[in-house]
C-alpha cells in the first residue's frame, strides 16, 4: 500500500502523505477492547518515512470527529483541511460515524471529487492475511521470526533501561533491565535478537518473563548486549527480535541457571551469525 502511495504521489510530483488517527478511534469507543500498539507513533513515523512517505499525519481523534458522517468526513477532513488529490486504501477500509462508510463509498466520493483512488489488495504469507492481528497473534505466541516475516522487518521493542537486582552481573551475564516499554511484548521466554544503543546495534539474548529460580514472578524485559559492559542506565534501548530459543524454565540453583545463560548466548551468536549472513 505504501508503494503504491509513494509511486502515484512521485508520479504526480505531490507530497505522499499518511494520515493516521492518534489515539486510534477504538480507546474512544471501545477503550476495554483495544489492543496493545505494535509500534508508537514516533517509530510509526520513522519506518513510514524510510519506505518514502514524506509526511506523516497523526490527527488528533475526539468524539466530534467521529461523530462526522462518512460524507462529512470526506468533505471536511480529506478534502477541505487536507487538500487530498488522491487516496491509497486496503480494502477493508471503514470511515464515518458507526463505520459507515467502505471502500465503495470512497471510490464514489473521489470519483465525484475527481480524485485518484487506488485499492491494494491484501498481501498474504504462508497463505495468511497480512494484518495487524496476525502480526500480533504471532507475537503473542512467541512466534517473532513469522511476525518479521509478515512485517518485512524484525519486530521491535523500546525501553528505558533502569536498575535491577544485577542477579546477571553477578552470574557473569549482565542483563540491561527495560521500563517503560508501552508496546506488545512477546510470551515469556528467552529470545534471541539485537540490542541497540545509540548509533551501535549489539546482537543479544533476550529474556520476557518472570524469574521462577529466584521465586520472582514479576514479568520482566531483561537484554544481555553480547560485546557490551558499559553503563547505560538511563538510556533508551531498542530491542529487535529474531527467533525464540525457549520458554521459561525454573533451575535448581544458580549455577544450573548459569550453565543454561552461556547456551543462550552461544545459540544467540549463532542465530545473529546467520541471519546477518543472509542479509
Amino acid at each position: 500500500m505504501i508503494q503504491a502511495l509513494v509511486e502515484q504521489a512521485r508520479s504526480e510530483k505531490l507530497p505522499a502523505v499518511v494520515f493516521t488517527f492518534e489515539p486510534h478511534p477504538i480507546h474512544l469507543l471501545r477503550p476495554e477492547h483495544a489492543p496493545p500498539e505494535l509500534m508508537g507513533i514516533e517509530e510509526r513515523a520513522a519506518v513510514l518515512e524510510s519506505l518514502g512517505v514524506d509526511c506523516v499525519l497523526a490527527y488528533p481523534t475526539d468524539h466530534a470527529l467521529l461523530n462526522l458522517s462518512a460524507e462529512e468526513f470526506f468533505q471536511q477532513v480529506l478534502c477541505e483541511q487536507l487538500q487530498a488529490k488522491g487516496l491509497v486504501e486496503g480494502p477493508n477500509f471503514y470511515f464515518g460515524k458507526n463505520r459507515a462508510g467502505d471502500v465503495n463509498l470512497l471510490r464514489t466520493l473521489c470519483d465525484r471529487a475527481r480524485m485518484f483512488f487506488k485499492v491494494v489488495e491484501p498481501g498474504l504469507c504462508d497463505g495468511l492475511m497480512i494484518s495487524s492481528s496476525e502480526v500480533r497473534k504471532a507475537i503473542q505466541s512467541g512466534e517473532v521470526a513469522f511476525a518479521a516475516k509478515m512485517l518485512g522487518r524484525l519486530y521491535q521493542i523500546n525501553g528505558t533501561v533502569e536498575h535491577g537486582a544485577e542477579r546477571g552481573r553477578k552470574l557473569g551475564f549482565p542483563t540491561a533491565n527495560l521500563t517503560d516499554v508501552f508496546t506488545l511484548l512477546p510470551e515469556a521466554g528467552v529470545y534471541c535478537g539485537f540490542g541497540t544503543v545509540g548509533e551501535q546495534r549489539y546482537p543479544a539474548a533476550i529474556h520476557i518473563g518472570a524469574n521462577p529460580t529466584f521465586q520472582n514472578s514479576e514479568t520482566k524485559v531483561e537484554v544481555h548486549l553480547i560485546g557490551f559492559s558499559e553503563d547505560i542506565y538511563g538510556q533508551n534501548l531498542q530491542v529487535e527480535f529474531l527467533e525464540k530459543l525457549r520458554g521459561t524454565q525454573t533451575f535448581s540453583d544458580a549455577e544450573a541457571l548459569k550453565v543454561q545463560l552461556a547456551i543462550d548466548i552461544e545459540s544467540s551468536k549463532k542465530q545473529v551469525k546467520q541471519w546477518n549472513a543472509a542479509q
